[in-house]
């Protein structure tokens, strides 16, 4: 399964992505506001082959892709949606090697996936979720046409020896009806 942008290929992650996907994945400041990681070789290897399993399963309910840039190839980051409530609705998630930040690229990334959810899946609804301090990824959404709907506190358990032991957590959706590409 492949989604295309303007200047992004959105495609199933492979084995081979290894060294691309643990260039961010083994990066502090690249997952500084995610609840995992930095992840060491096996870590990474780990998850890859978590997301290949997902991406073989049936009925299928992750969605994950390597985000990809077009005119080269380069894997700069991965995204992904992940169906609940029957398949009715999802979650949107995301991460982008810092080399590629403040470039348009996730929000880009990002309003394909809505479309895909809801275009493709036929999807309800569609929720994301961000750490308060992580402004970039609150701007994403927004500029996605998400609205925040809550703020949580101390809701989502910090990294042991990393990060605080309580986290602070935004929550953005958006209704199939609301949505317009």
């Amino acid at each position: 399964m492949q989604l295309t942008t303007q200047r992004l290929v959105l495609r199933e992650l492979r084995e081979d992505d290894f060294e691309a996907v643990h260039a961010y994945t083994s990066n502090p400041e690249n997952v500084r506001y995610v609840t995992w990681g930095p992840y060491d070789e096996a870590g990474t290897r780990a998850f890859l082959k978590t997301a290949i399993e997902r991406q073989n399963a049936t009925p299928r309910t992750s969605y994950m892709f390597a985000i990809t840039l077009k005119e080269s190839g380069r894997l700069i980051g991965h995204c992904g949606i992940y169906l609940t409530d029957e398949g009715r609705q999802a979650v949107l998630g995301w991460i982008l090697h810092r080399d590629y930040w403040n470039r348009g690229y996730m929000t880009e990334c990002a309003k394909e996936l809505l479309r895909f959810g809801f275009e493709d899946l036929r999807l309800h609804r569609i929720v994301a979720y961000c750490n308060t301090e992580n402004g970039a990824t609150s701007r994403v959404m927004e500029k996605c046409g998400m609205r925040r709907e809550g703020a949580f506190k101390k809701s989502k358990r910090g990294r042991p020896g990393i990060d605080k032991e309580w986290n602070d957590e935004y929550l953005y959706a958006i209704l199939a009806e609301e949505w317009c590409p």
